[in-house]
């Protein structure tokens, strides 16, 4: 797959704790994103934030969170973002998504393989 110049990138803002079909919303949306196509899928977990309740979820020893915030990050074009964004709403009860057009520089497996 080539991937470079203008494309964009797709924010999904959940909780640690969410669930789709009884597995975590996080790893659903990866493996929803795989099946189909996209380019490229990351999830990052945060030591802190809050939604739109305003509850803070945190990762200190004295107030630990089991609901952390999860960012799933997934950079393609914009028609294929777009041609995902009913099934991720489909996917997701609460949340945040957001899009932004970047510059992809560089997207291409190493020639010597994963790790060498």
């Amino acid at each position: 797959m080539n991937l470079s110049g203008e494309c964009v990138l797709l924010r999904v803002f959940i909780g640690e704790m969410d669930r789709y079909q009884g597995h975590p919303l996080h790893e659903a949306i990866v493996l929803k994103a795989r099946e189909i196509g996209l380019a490229g899928a990351t999830v990052l977990r945060g030591p802190l934030g809050f939604g739109v309740t305003s509850r803070l979820h945190t990762a200190k020893i004295l107030r630990l969170s089991e609901d952390l915030p999860m960012v799933v990050e997934i950079v393609d074009t914009q028609e294929k973002i777009d041609a995902f964004l009913p099934t991720l709403d489909a996917m997701m009860d609460g949340g945040l998504v957001t899009t932004e057009k970047v510059n992809v520089v560089h997207y291409r497996q190493d020639k010597n393989g994963p790790g060498k």
